[in-house]
């Protein structure tokens, strides 16, 4: 089966490429570095050509919200009027586990507007809905920062490793279309300020986490289980300190 990539030298989609080659699928990457950007149309006809499922992993190349939310209407927007062109038979997406709650979240906004316009479309498709990545981690404590503080709220949180990521996302390409949304997670579930406060110190990180119930969640104040995929989910099996003696961050 030909699968197209888009967003494919990326974090995921470079995993995902590695993936679906090396179960026998003709995985192709298409990212504006390949030819193909979907913004321009640029290359989207030529890669689309004799593909039965296109894999979408694109990410904005920025968060301001007016940005985020035009990369997302317009990139999508032409993805789906290129597979139509192209008679695609099965459109899938990469979203995020709580894109719907916590509309405070510019970024979660512009997800699920990109959602909706895949709904909207004749082309059959799967969203997928996945927690943070292990490999991020260091930018949520980042964007957590105040001097040497790193404020975070006492909320349930569920990363999980792009590896596993991937894989599921894989297995959905392959598959018939779900023409709905699956969640999938990491296989262990944390309360988030003590997850960073344990990560922080496995990083030698000198940063203090202050548990902060007001704190925000890129601009988004997270409830109990915003972050948290619900039953049913697809879990992955990588647990965070296995992937972090392979992965080491810091010193």
């Amino acid at each position: 089966m030909k699968i197209v990539v888009v967003g494919g030298t990326g974090l995921i989609g470079s995993k995902l490429v590695e993936q679906l080659g090396e179960h026998g699928h003709e995985a192709v990457a298409a990212a504006p570095n390949t030819g193909v950007n979907t913004l321009t149309r640029e290359g989207l006809t030529e890669v689309l050509q004799g593909a039965q499922a296109v894999v979408d992993v694109t990410d904005s190349p920025s968060y301001e919200p007016d940005a985020v939310m035009e990369f997302f209407q317009t990139s999508t927007g032409n993805l789906l009027t290129a597979e139509k062109a192209s008679a695609v038979v099965h459109h899938v997406a990469l979203s995020i586990v709580g894109t719907d709650r916590m509309p405070d979240n510019d970024y979660f906004r512009a997800k699920v507007f990109q959602e909706q316009l895949i709904e909207q479309s004749t082309v059959p498709f799967s969203i997928v809905r996945a927690t943070q990545f292990f490999e991020f981690a260091p930018s949520i404590a980042e964007a957590a920062t105040d001097g040497n503080d790193v404020r975070i709220p006492p909320v349930r949180f569920q990363p999980i490793a792009g590896d596993d990521a991937a894989q599921i996302v894989g297995r959905v390409a392959a598959g018939p279309p779900l023409n709905g949304r699956t969640e999938v997670g990491g296989p262990e579930q944390f309360q988030m300020d003590e997850f960073f406060h344990d990560a922080l110190a496995a990083w030698g990180d000198p940063r203090e986490v202050v548990t902060d119930p007001q704190a925000r969640y890129f601009g988004g104040l997270p409830g109990e289980r915003t972050l948290v995929p619900g039953n049913g989910a697809t879990l992955g099996t990588i647990r965070y300190r296995d992937w972090l003696s392979h992965n080491p961050i810091g010193n």
